[in-house]
């Protein structure tokens, strides 16, 4: 895959050189000549001193056959602008943004741009992994809007349904591991002791399912 990476930063160098490792074509593009030292040496790919909103530079850089592009700069208005021109101007198939500063998230929305933002999502992760012990993280979607959790069914919980445990519309089982073997449940399958219930919600879901299980866990 062709793929070019809009700022040698921490995160893109260390972008473009796991995308190296892999086998991937890449090309990185920096306005510093300095900010390659980022890269580790042995990194082969193809360096591009220069402004990214320079449409030469882009092209330099092969962005009119590229397969992806990713826009990392720790600038979030560039990192929209770049973004934009590959999508309008180049037709990039696949491009995401890095987004720094939450409250600018909706300038990439407003460009129907992949947004990855690290600030939110760390926030969110770094919370649940202060004030939610009973509950485990397997999966994020988007920025954490949407993640799928890991919940172990404790003995307070045998024979009861999942629809004693799961009241909101946010919260939705996905599987449960049972001796070693995995199956989809729905809302009247009856959990065990030891159960390990996947469910994916979103963050105000999870809260009330915990809520709910240390309600019942309380009432046993």
């Amino acid at each position: 895959m062709k793929t070019i990476v809009v700022g040698c930063g921490r995160i893109g160098a260390e972008l473009a050189y796991s995308l190296f490792k892999r086998g991937h074509e890449v090309s990185i593009v920096d306005e510093f000549q300095a900010s390659f030292n980022n890269l580790p040496a042995d990194f082969q790919g193809r360096l591009n001193e220069g402004d990214a909103l320079n449409q030469d530079v882009l092209t330099r850089a092969g962005i009119s056959n590229c397969d992806a592009l990713a826009a990392v700069t720790n600038n979030d208005a560039l990192n929209a602008v770049i973004s934009h021109i590959a999508k309008v101007e180049f037709k990039v198939p696949n491009i995401i943004a890095r987004n720094y500063d939450p409250h600018i998230r909706a300038l990439f929305e407003a460009f129907n741009i992949q947004v990855v933002s690290s600030t939110s999502w760390g926030a969110q992760r770094i919370e649940e992994l202060m004030t939610d012990t009973d509950v485990r993280t397997v999966f994020s979607a988007g920025n954490g809007e949407v993640e799928v959790y890991e919940l172990i069914i404790p003995a307070d919980w045998d024979k009861k349904k999942i629809s004693d445990l799961i009241k909101c519309t946010t919260c939705k089982p996905v599987a449960i591991s049972r001796a070693g073997r995995a199956f989809l449940p729905d809302m009247q399958t009856e959990l065990q002791t030891g159960d390990l219930l996947n469910v994916a919600a979103t963050f105000d879901g999870i809260e009330d399912t915990r809520k709910q299980l240390r309600g019942l866990k309380k009432e046993g």
